[in-house]
């Protein structure tokens, strides 16, 4: 840190740079992550779940296809709702006052799903769920933006992105198992008690930036000068985001390549490869963890890339195309060897972390201080997709099987959704501006 400090010719000046203050910041900067990172594990443990026990909630609460989407989009409807709120929040409030609210509504909404006895308890639950884990994701970016230096910030976020993964791929086979052996609904009390846990700690240890404590701000460390608080105003911080051109793109990617990614993903992936691949369901949910997996590790990797490089848009657009190509063979129908469909999800998995830079650019074409809500206005494109998709894609099997079992043909009519929002997901990235890793918002557009 010190090292890098010299070389920018930034330095924390009271006279000369202060070691132990310094070795502080990089200490405690992995404690606020740590804790926000668990956050966005147990958000994408319950955005994917409903795939692996699909077949379980259509049992347990006598569902049809569309109202299975409906239940499993719920999460999505107050996710999409609360983001620019939460962007609003995380930049008046603060990140840990929002995480430790989430994750007690969240740990009450995981309980009251996994002992739902009907269909509307369970909605609730899901409603409460999706509701207290919207803040995570936002949150952990302010906080990676308080924390770390600006030329670590794509790197961060493959890092968190990976985190998050990895609770995506307890919602697969592990839960998957758990299904198979009756026993879905204690792990999500269980959820639900680690929820609350998490909020103690959260309000025990997070702190919201340096300066809480009397260190240094990352401003101060870089030699930068320091930016107004959002909260003096934060109506108009929010116009200003809104009112930027270059805010949108990245709104539309995330609406199209993510909606389509946790539609399938998190839903209609493994009904889809029992009813036409002809696959166990502890076989379809090793594709999604493997889909998962090269998704998490990608981002991971993309995200330094990005930043080694100082091109974020390239990368962006490259992966985008292979995302648009990973689904065609789907759309020919007709059961595939599974070497093949291994490394469809494969290829999904890797190539859907391109998505990983968006939130970069969001940050760095709007005011610093508003990094709350630049990120959580793009992040919203990404779940207002799957709200709208898992029901369209369940009413689009519905009106194609007329009630019946599904065939090929009717799996092609609700894949050829998913498709279409994935070429447009593709095609905006080609309006997203490139910011060579630096916050360019007082340049011309």
């Amino acid at each position: 840190m010190n090292s890098r400090v010299h070389r920018s010719g930034a330095a924390y000046r009271q006279g000369q740079i202060i070691t132990d203050p310094i070795k502080r910041v990089q200490r405690l900067r992995w404690t606020a992550f740590a804790l926000g990172a668990m956050a966005f594990v147990l958000a994408f443990f319950h955005r994917l779940a409903p795939g692996a026990i699909a077949g379980e909630l259509q049992r347990a609460f006598a569902t049809s296809s569309a109202s299975l989407g409906l239940l499993a989009a719920t999460y999505f409807y107050i996710y999409f709702a609360m983001q620019v709120p939460s962007g609003i929040l995380a930049d008046t409030l603060g990140p840990r006052k929002l995480f430790t609210a989430g994750a007690l509504v969240a740990g009450i909404g995981s309980a009251l799903f996994g002992l739902a006895p009907d269909f509307d308890l369970a909605l609730l639950g899901r409603f409460l769920v999706g509701l207290g884990v919207s803040v995570a994701f936002i949150s952990v970016l302010k906080l990676n933006a308080a924390w770390f230096p600006e030329h670590r910030f794509g790197t961060m976020t493959g890092l968190l992105v990976f985190f998050g993964n990895m609770g995506g791929l307890l919602s697969t086979v592990p839960l998957a198992w758990a299904a198979a052996h009756g026993v879905w609904r204690s792990v999500f009390v269980a959820a639900g008690a680690l929820s609350v846990l998490l909020a103690v700690f959260t309000w025990l240890f997070l702190r919201d930036n340096p300066r809480e404590l009397g260190l240094p701000s990352m401003q101060q460390l870089e030699g930068k000068p320091e930016y107004p608080p959002a909260s003096e105003n934060w109506r108009a911080a929010l116009a200003t985001v809104l009112a930027n051109p270059r805010t949108w793109p990245g709104f539309m990617v995330q609406f199209g390549q993510i909606g389509a990614y946790l539609s399938w993903g998190g839903l209609w992936a493994i009904p889809y490869l029992r009813e036409v691949q002809g696959m166990p369901r502890e076989l379809a949910a090793w594709h999604i963890s493997l889909m998962i997996l090269c998704f998490a590790l990608c981002s991971l990797a993309v995200g330094a890339l990005s930043d080694r490089i100082g091109r974020r848009t390239p990368l962006m657009r490259a992966l985008g195309l292979l995302f648009v190509l990973s689904w065609l063979p789907w759309l020919w129908g007709g059961p595939l060897p599974l070497a093949v469909s291994l490394g469809l999800f494969a290829l999904t998995g890797v190539s859907i972390s391109g998505i990983t830079l968006v939130w970069p650019c969001a940050k760095e074409v709007n005011p610093p201080a508003y990094s709350g809500m630049s990120t959580s206005v793009v992040n919203t494109g990404g779940f207002l997709g799957p709200a709208l998709l898992q029901p369209l894609v369940g009413l689009a099997l519905d009106f194609a099987s007329r009630g019946s079992a599904h065939t090929p043909g009717d799996w092609r009519l609700g894949l050829a959704v998913l498709f279409a929002f994935a070429l447009l997901g593709w095609l905006s990235t080609f309006f997203v501006t490139e910011t060579r890793c630096r916050n360019i918002y007082r340049e011309p557009i």
